[in-house]
């Protein structure tokens, strides 16, 4: 199967993970829309519902920023348990004890705009030939120069599609 699932705007996918990626809690629509049980995706790393035509990039430059204790908004696309795949726009966060140390992350996921797709869907084609044809480096260096060309952010970059 390779359908698109798509879900409505108002909900609202969420999970939380261990420092090291481990899913430790997902909520009902995460695991109606990923396909799986709630005990299925507890204590399996996120990358589960990881889409191969996702990027290596998207997920270096996201494990950079909450790793460093700041947020990550971008778009992801994830694969189903049964093969089929869906969109979300992503919004990263690292959750901190009292004394200031990253003990997790939170995600929440919402419906992509539709609009930006056939965009995200365009860079990311062509972030993956990058990385086929000269790595992660490769992949990195297009990223930051079209940002740098687009004089924004990536956060700014995906909110402007």
């Amino acid at each position: 199967m390779s359908d698109r699932i798509t879900f409505p705007e108002d909900i609202i996918l969420v999970s939380k993970t261990d420092p090291h990626g481990t899913i430790k809690y997902a909520n009902k629509a995460f695991c109606e829309v990923a396909g799986y049980s709630e005990e299925e995706l507890i204590g399996q790393p996120h990358n589960i519902v990881r889409h191969p035509e996702m990027p290596k990039v998207v997920f270096k430059l996201l494990w950079t920023h909450i790793q460093h204790g700041e947020e990550f908004w971008g778009y992801v696309k994830n694969r189903t348990k049964q093969g089929g795949y869906y969109w979300v726009f992503a919004h990263v966060t690292p959750t901190f004890d009292d004394t200031g140390n990253i003990v997790g992350y939170h995600s929440d996921r919402r419906a992509p705009k539709d609009d930006a797709l056939p965009k995200i869907e365009s860079l990311y084609a062509t972030l993956r030939a990058e990385e086929q044809r000269g790595g992660m480096a490769a992949s990195e260096q297009y990223l930051n120069n079209l940002l740098a060309q687009e004089r924004k952010r990536y956060d700014e970059f995906v909110f402007s599609l």
